[in-house]
Protein backbone atom coordinates (compact mmCIF):
# COMPACT_ATOMS: atom_id res chain seq x y z
CA UNK A 1 0.00 0.00 0.00
CA UNK A 2 1.67 3.39 -0.94
CA UNK A 3 1.40 6.79 0.47
CA UNK A 4 -1.04 9.48 -1.41
CA UNK A 5 0.44 13.20 -1.19
CA UNK A 6 -0.57 16.12 -3.56
CA UNK A 7 1.62 18.04 -5.87
CA UNK A 8 1.82 21.63 -6.06
CA UNK A 9 -0.77 21.31 -8.70
CA UNK A 10 -3.08 19.40 -6.80
CA UNK A 11 -2.16 15.93 -8.67
CA UNK A 12 -2.42 12.63 -6.32
CA UNK A 13 0.96 11.01 -6.34
CA UNK A 14 2.03 7.56 -4.34
CA UNK A 15 5.04 6.62 -3.44
CA UNK A 16 5.78 3.51 -1.27
CA UNK A 17 6.02 3.78 2.32
CA UNK A 18 9.06 3.84 3.74
CA UNK A 19 11.05 4.32 0.58
CA UNK A 20 13.87 6.26 0.74
CA UNK A 21 13.76 7.56 -2.75
CA UNK A 22 10.91 10.12 -1.68
CA UNK A 23 12.14 13.70 -2.40
CA UNK A 24 15.25 12.49 -3.98
CA UNK A 25 17.39 14.20 -6.72
CA UNK A 26 18.01 11.47 -9.59
CA UNK A 27 18.69 10.52 -12.88
CA UNK A 28 21.00 12.63 -15.14
CA UNK A 29 19.00 15.50 -17.88
CA UNK A 30 20.41 17.80 -20.55
CA UNK A 31 18.57 21.12 -21.32
CA UNK A 32 19.05 24.19 -23.02
CA UNK A 33 20.35 27.29 -21.66
CA UNK A 34 18.47 30.14 -22.97
CA UNK A 35 19.76 33.72 -23.99
CA UNK A 36 18.94 35.23 -21.04
CA UNK A 37 20.25 32.45 -19.37
CA UNK A 38 17.01 30.59 -17.89
CA UNK A 39 16.94 26.65 -16.97
CA UNK A 40 14.49 24.66 -16.97
CA UNK A 41 14.88 22.22 -13.95
CA UNK A 42 13.24 18.84 -14.69
CA UNK A 43 9.77 18.43 -12.90
CA UNK A 44 11.01 15.57 -10.83
CA UNK A 45 13.22 17.69 -8.73
CA UNK A 46 10.65 20.76 -8.26
CA UNK A 47 9.15 18.69 -5.08
CA UNK A 48 8.23 19.76 -1.75
CA UNK A 49 9.86 16.36 -0.46
CA UNK A 50 12.82 17.95 -1.38
CA UNK A 51 11.84 21.17 -0.20
CA UNK A 52 12.98 22.47 -3.84
CA UNK A 53 8.59 23.23 -4.99
CA UNK A 54 8.98 27.09 -5.04
CA UNK A 55 13.07 27.73 -5.36
CA UNK A 56 16.44 25.86 -4.66
CA UNK A 57 19.76 27.85 -3.79
CA UNK A 58 22.51 27.44 -5.60
CA UNK A 59 26.51 27.92 -5.29
CA UNK A 60 29.53 27.00 -7.38
CA UNK A 61 30.31 23.62 -6.27
CA UNK A 62 33.32 22.93 -3.77
CA UNK A 63 34.26 19.76 -4.66
CA UNK A 64 33.57 19.97 -8.83
CA UNK A 65 33.88 22.96 -11.81
CA UNK A 66 30.15 22.86 -12.23
CA UNK A 67 27.01 24.22 -9.84
CA UNK A 68 25.26 22.47 -6.64
CA UNK A 69 22.09 23.22 -5.89
CA UNK A 70 19.16 21.91 -3.99
CA UNK A 71 16.30 22.81 -2.06
CA UNK A 72 15.75 23.46 1.59
CA UNK A 73 16.62 20.14 2.85
CA UNK A 74 19.93 20.33 1.58
CA UNK A 75 20.39 23.97 2.65
CA UNK A 76 19.61 22.40 6.40
CA UNK A 77 21.71 19.65 6.09
CA UNK A 78 25.08 22.41 5.05
CA UNK A 79 23.73 24.32 8.09
CA UNK A 80 23.97 21.08 10.19
CA UNK A 81 27.53 20.20 9.35
CA UNK A 82 28.54 24.36 9.69
CA UNK A 83 27.15 24.43 13.21
CA UNK A 84 28.74 21.01 14.08
CA UNK A 85 32.29 23.02 13.70
CA UNK A 86 33.56 25.31 15.96
CA UNK A 87 32.71 28.69 15.76
CA UNK A 88 36.07 30.67 14.27
CA UNK A 89 37.29 27.52 12.80
CA UNK A 90 39.31 27.65 9.61
CA UNK A 91 36.73 24.93 8.11
CA UNK A 92 33.53 26.24 9.05
CA UNK A 93 35.02 29.61 7.72
CA UNK A 94 35.69 27.79 4.77
CA UNK A 95 32.49 26.35 4.22
CA UNK A 96 30.18 29.75 5.69
CA UNK A 97 32.02 31.43 2.95
CA UNK A 98 31.47 28.77 0.22
CA UNK A 99 28.04 27.62 0.92
CA UNK A 100 26.75 30.60 2.66
CA UNK A 101 28.68 33.87 0.89
CA UNK A 102 28.20 31.94 -2.34
CA UNK A 103 24.56 31.16 -2.57
CA UNK A 104 22.01 32.10 -4.62
CA UNK A 105 18.46 31.44 -4.15
CA UNK A 106 16.55 30.91 -7.01
CA UNK A 107 12.69 31.01 -7.60
CA UNK A 108 10.97 29.15 -10.03
CA UNK A 109 9.15 31.16 -12.86
CA UNK A 110 5.49 29.47 -13.94
CA UNK A 111 7.13 27.43 -16.68
CA UNK A 112 9.61 25.92 -13.91
CA UNK A 113 12.95 27.55 -15.15
CA UNK A 114 15.29 29.63 -12.71
CA UNK A 115 17.48 32.53 -14.03
CA UNK A 116 21.09 31.91 -13.51
CA UNK A 117 23.17 34.63 -12.81
CA UNK A 118 26.16 35.34 -15.02
CA UNK A 119 28.60 35.33 -12.50
CA UNK A 120 27.66 31.46 -12.12
CA UNK A 121 27.38 31.13 -15.39
CA UNK A 122 31.17 32.08 -16.29
CA UNK A 123 32.46 30.32 -13.00
CA UNK A 124 30.78 26.82 -14.10
CA UNK A 125 31.22 27.44 -18.16
CA UNK A 126 28.01 27.33 -18.63
CA UNK A 127 26.84 28.22 -22.37
CA UNK A 128 24.07 26.50 -24.31
CA UNK A 129 23.33 22.82 -23.60
CA UNK A 130 23.76 21.39 -19.65
CA UNK A 131 23.66 18.55 -17.95
CA UNK A 132 21.86 18.53 -14.71
CA UNK A 133 22.57 15.53 -12.47
CA UNK A 134 20.86 13.93 -9.75
CA UNK A 135 22.98 12.85 -6.70
CA UNK A 136 20.75 11.94 -3.97
CA UNK A 137 20.33 15.13 -1.76
CA UNK A 138 21.57 17.53 -4.40
CA UNK A 139 22.08 18.09 -7.96
CA UNK A 140 24.79 19.79 -10.15
CA UNK A 141 24.28 22.00 -13.11
CA UNK A 142 27.82 21.39 -15.27
CA UNK A 143 28.54 22.27 -18.97
CA UNK A 144 28.46 19.40 -20.95
CA UNK A 145 31.97 19.21 -21.83
CA UNK A 146 33.37 18.64 -18.47
CA UNK A 147 30.18 16.60 -17.17
CA UNK A 148 31.27 14.06 -19.78
CA UNK A 149 35.10 14.02 -18.33
CA UNK A 150 33.51 14.08 -15.32
CA UNK A 151 31.45 11.00 -15.66
CA UNK A 152 34.13 8.88 -17.34
CA UNK A 153 36.16 9.77 -14.04
CA UNK A 154 33.55 8.39 -11.90
CA UNK A 155 32.94 5.73 -13.70
CA UNK A 156 36.49 4.35 -13.26
CA UNK A 157 36.53 5.64 -9.54
CA UNK A 158 32.97 3.54 -9.06
CA UNK A 159 34.65 0.50 -10.66
CA UNK A 160 37.13 0.40 -7.79
CA UNK A 161 35.04 1.24 -5.55
CA UNK A 162 33.02 -1.55 -6.40
CA UNK A 163 36.15 -4.43 -6.94
CA UNK A 164 36.67 -3.08 -3.24
CA UNK A 165 33.78 -3.72 -1.81
CA UNK A 166 33.92 -7.00 -3.32
CA UNK A 167 37.24 -7.82 -2.09
CA UNK A 168 36.24 -6.62 1.13
CA UNK A 169 33.06 -8.57 1.40
CA UNK A 170 34.67 -11.97 -0.07
CA UNK A 171 37.47 -11.14 3.24
CA UNK A 172 34.66 -10.56 5.66
CA UNK A 173 33.23 -13.91 4.88
CA UNK A 174 36.30 -15.72 4.75
CA UNK A 175 36.86 -14.06 8.18
CA UNK A 176 33.30 -15.79 9.54
CA UNK A 177 33.94 -18.98 7.91
CA UNK A 178 37.29 -19.32 9.82
CA UNK A 179 39.53 -19.68 7.01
Amino acid sequence: MGLASHTRDGRLRERAAGSDWAGVFFSTFEKQLDGKRRLLIPQEFRTADNGADARIFCFPSIEADCLEAGGDHLLNTYLEMIRALPFGSEQRSALEWQVLGEQTRLAFDGGGRITLPEALCVEAGLSDAVMIVGLGDRFQIWNRDKWAARRAEQRQAAKAGMAQLGALRLAAQLKAEGQ
